[in-house]
């Protein structure tokens, strides 16, 4: 422990004499930032990767860090986060990926620059979001992937500016027919989830054009909808638009249906680590 303390205050003093903006201490087996020298008088760092550290929480005074555009903290053992987090005027990306998040702290959308935010492999559900996250106006990326989300809220429809939204590996039963009006999209991930139909309205999203994307396999669709996937992505959008469809999802929908039995999936961390290290 006192070689690594040495080695993290080495690599800190190095830092200050180049006077860097941006600092690398992935893999220092840190557990408090509060033990990494220096780091609260460097005001000027653009850029700090924690990432495939120890950290259990984050000190509030991580705000200070004013000109923090990048924050990288994939693959610690983050529980929460403090709500000072979104005190960072300029932080466009965030990445949580592979902690132990089971709900983000109040406030949350208050984050004014955030473009980019990585969410993949935690506990989240849809209880665990603040009323206000999909406030989140300049949000261009969401990455939800392998939580326990069973619903999205509709409030999804504010991020006017999102262009990947990835829910793959979750519980959905049903996506919001608010996702049609995230007209800006141009990739959904959809994979490993338990929906059996897709609202109508995402047909009105351009999801076929060059460079977009539409991935959903290993759903339990619907035939009318598993035939259309067996032909393409752009024949289930086009069919969405159709009056069939239509009034076949009303009859969907009608009609109470036990949802589909949660998929057993495997959430070893240790296995997450080893598979999904960036």
């Amino acid at each position: 422990m006192a070689s690594t303390k040495k080695a993290v205050k080495k690599a800190m003093e190095d830092f200050l004499d180049k006077n860097e903006t941006e600092i690398d201490l992935q893999d220092k087996a840190i557990e408090n930032l509060l033990d990494v020298p220096y780091l609260s008088r460097m005001r000027n760092i653009t850029s700090l990767v924690l990432s495939h550290n120890r950290l259990v929480s984050l000190p509030p005074s991580l705000a200070d860090l004013t000109n923090l555009e990048n924050l990288n903290l994939f693959n610690n053992e983050l529980e929460t986060i403090p709500t000072t987090i979104c005190n960072l005027p300029k932080l466009k990306f965030l990445n949580l990926a592979l902690n132990h998040l089971k709900t983000l702290p109040k406030g949350f959308g208050a984050c004014p620059m955030l473009e980019v935010l990585d969410l993949t492999y935690n506990t989240l559900n849809e209880a665990s979001l603040s009323a206000n996250f999909f406030y989140l106006e300049p949000l261009r990326a969401l990455y939800f992937g392998d939580n326990e989300f069973e619903v999205i809220p509709g409030d999804l429809k504010h991020l006017k500016n999102l262009q990947v939204l990835v829910l793959r590996d979750n519980d959905l039963i049903e996506l919001p027919p608010e996702t049609g009006e995230l007209l800006s999209l141009k990739e959904l991930h959809l994979q490993n989830n338990r929906l059996q139909v897709l609202p109508p309205e995402l047909g009105n999203v351009d999801l076929v054009s060059p460079k977009r994307i539409l991935k959903a396999e290993n759903n339990p669709w619907i035939s009318e909808i598993a035939d259309q996937f067996a032909l393409g992505a752009s024949h289930v959008m086009t069919y969405l638009k159709t009056d069939d469809y239509l009034n076949r999802f009303k009859r969907f929908t009608s009609e109470f249906k036990e949802p589909p039995p949660k998929k057993e999936r495997e959430k070893s961390v240790k296995k997450k680590k080893e598979d999904k290290k960036k």
